[in-house]
């Protein structure tokens, strides 16, 4: 899975679980400020891309992410792996 693919899932996700526009998650939209997603929604995407990610995605790892682009860049290894 290509780094694109990986982020339309998150925006397939998004847009379906949190009735989010498309056009506003950019790899560059900051998760909490400009998508508005607080701590329970981060987990309920993650929970969501646990069905198409092979393997355990470290929590903490998660905690970090602030934008888009660092929750594709975590999830990139993980899927290489498969």
């Amino acid at each position: 899975m290509t780094k694109e693919e990986i982020l339309q899932k998150i925006q397939d996700i998004l847009t379906a679980e949190f009735e989010l526009e498309k056009e506003a998650i950019t790899p560059d939209a900051k998760l909490y400020e400009d998508l508005e997603l607080d701590s329970i929604d981060a987990v309920d995407l993650l929970v969501k891309m646990k069905e198409f990610i092979p393997g355990k995605i470290d929590p903490e790892s998660f905690k970090k992410a602030r934008t888009v682009q660092d929750v594709v860049d975590i999830i990139y290894p993980l899927v290489q792996k498969s």
